[in-house]
């Protein structure tokens, strides 16, 4: 999940360092995320996933690093893997 999240991340371009010079716990928003970049951000990984990130995780804590993205992406794709 967290190399495809650093992959968005990468494309998605709206960080003032590079990606891959990231830790996982690195805080986004230090590293150049805006709180417009962040709604884009969750537009970006709504279209890349094929998931629809719900009002109660839409926090700033959410987008504050590569794992916090990483923790809700996966609980939000594991029920359509039980599918």
């Amino acid at each position: 999940m967290k190399t495809a999240l650093r992959r968005v991340l990468c494309e998605f371009d709206h960080l003032d360092v590079p990606v891959d010079t990231l830790a996982d716990d690195d805080d986004l928003y230090a590293a150049g995320l805006s709180s417009l970049a962040a709604i884009q951000l969750m537009l970006t990984l709504e279209d890349e996933f094929g998931i629809e990130i719900p009002n109660r995780m839409l926090t700033p804590r959410l987008f504050s690093s590569i794992n916090s993205l990483a923790a809700a992406l996966t609980e939000l794709l594991q029920p359509k893997a039980a599918i």
